[in-house]
């Protein structure tokens, strides 16, 4: 059975309703973009014939009033990040050109379930992806209900509302959901997956692929703690991983979620890697068109020892290089040849100001993945926030007070005073100020009883 999917093929087979993953020579022929609403029916055609669409988030409902600056800031030149003064920086991003020096060692891969003589990481960077100048992001998370399908975008189906507040024994049994979900596991189906097109209930595989995806499976039983993984098995070429952000980088405790396909050629040719941006850039190796920039990949060229070794590389690997060479503590530097062009103070100035936007999307990120949870995460993501909101909520208050992003490791409650640094800006302190009571009625929302005390009153 000849299995070979080309370029053309897998992009036809993609959700028209979804965004398409762009790769390295779609973006270069991408002239134009038109940005639409995503809804059943109708989506947006560039001058090539290709779908382009941006993942919107558009719920126009009822706005209360200590919500309506929030909301506002969306459509705000002044007060959305990348667009501001202290992203200035970003605006070079697209115009470098240097090879990338990031390496990162995989401890994971070093146990016996590894497959074969595993490289280290390699490195990650990112490359144009669309003309972000020419795109319109509508981000409006008013508070309340949500227009039905066919007049609202998401990125992932409304769930029944098991992320709601909940009372009694189901709020507990949530918890319990939670405290009981494994690193690891196997669903029967994966409806809204990005790729769910590109393979079908029951198709049939070679043995040797199959053998190779079960082998995939066994390695990933051994995740780290951050990394979750549900796989299906009517469709094995489906993955899907959710990682939390680690302590420590303008990241920690936000959920960022990646649709992975592994192709009929795998492994000797790399998976494929979907991020769900929610419109947002918060890294320079994760584009709003959802492209994930690693070398790994093929998605960026690297250095040969940097990329995807056919036979050998796995999806741990894939993994880990997600969690420790993107979102790690200082993404500024992902960009290739920044460490080299920014060092001393105007290296650590840049580095933290764009650590504070970063953590301004990350709390945005936060609000949209609570309001539409992963298929098969809806119960992890709602305990996940259960969990950690005092403690999010708590850095955020010590932000508001001068604390550097990412210097701030709350444990019960309690910042760690020894580990804190102060320099963060008056902007940032502005535009967090917002974010603090929008983050809080989400959390509220979402189950949480210990947030609402530090709400912050504004004029």
């Amino acid at each position: 059975m000849d299995l070979r999917v080309d370029g053309t093929s897998i992009s036809k087979r993609l959700k028209p309703t979804q965004i398409l993953l762009c790769d390295a020579m779609d973006i270069e022929q991408v002239e134009d973009l038109t940005t639409v609403l995503i809804d059943s029916e109708k989506t947006g055609m560039d001058s090539k014939g290709k779908t382009n669409t941006e993942l919107l988030y558009h719920d126009d409902d009822g706005d209360s009033e200590d919500y309506a600056d929030y909301v506002s800031d969306y459509g705000d030149n002044d007060d959305f990040p990348y667009e501001d003064d202290c992203s200035i920086v970003q605006s070079h991003f697209d115009n470098v050109d240097l090879p990338p020096g990031i390496e990162a060692s995989i401890p994971w891969l070093k146990g016996p379930a590894t497959i074969g003589n595993v490289p280290p990481a390699p490195g990650a960077s990112s490359a144009p992806c669309l003309d972000e100048s020419k795109k319109e992001t509508t981000l409006n998370l008013a508070d309340g209900g949500v227009k039905s399908a066919s007049t609202s975008t998401s990125m992932f189906p409304i769930p029944s509302g098991s992320y709601q507040k909940e009372e009694g024994n189901e709020e507990h049994g949530v918890m319990q959901k939670f405290q009981s979900f494994k690193n690891f596991g196997v669903v029967d189906d994966f409806s809204d997956h990005h790729y769910s097109n590109l393979t079908s209930a029951g198709e049939k595989q070679p043995k040797e692929w199959v053998k190779r995806i079960q082998d995939e499976w066994k390695i990933l039983e051994n995740l780290p703690e951050i990394i979750y993984v549900r796989v299906c098995e009517a469709r094995m070429g489906l993955l899907r991983a959710v990682i939390i952000g680690p302590s420590g980088t303008p990241y920690h405790d936000g959920l960022f979620v990646f649709d992975c396909f592994f192709p009929p050629k795998y492994p000797y040719e790399p998976p494929m890697v979907y991020y769900y941006s929610g419109g947002l850039r918060l890294n320079p190796n994760l584009y709003n068109c959802g492209k994930v920039c690693l070398s790994l990949l093929g998605t960026w060229q690297g250095q040969p020892t940097e990329r995807w070794v056919p036979g050998q590389s796995t999806m741990l690997q894939v993994l880990v290089s997600l969690q420790a060479l993107i979102l790690n503590a200082r993404p500024f530097f992902n960009e290739p040849g920044y460490e080299t062009l920014y060092v001393g103070a105007e290296g650590d100035r840049g580095s933290r100001e764009y650590n504070e936007e970063v953590f301004i999307l990350s709390l945005k990120t936060m609000i949209y993945t609570l309001r539409r949870p992963p298929e098969h995460f809806e119960d992890f993501v709602a305990g996940h926030f259960r969990n950690r909101a005092r403690d999010i909520i708590v850095a955020c208050k010590a932000y508001r007070e001068g604390a550097t992003v990412g210097s701030v490791v709350v444990k019960d409650g309690v910042p760690d005073a020894n580990k804190m640094e102060k320099g963060s800006s008056g902007e940032f302190k502005r535009k967090l100020l917002k974010m603090i009571n929008a983050v809080i009625k989400e959390f509220v929302k979402n189950g949480s009883t210990d947030c609402e005390q530090f709400q912050f009153q504004t004029s």
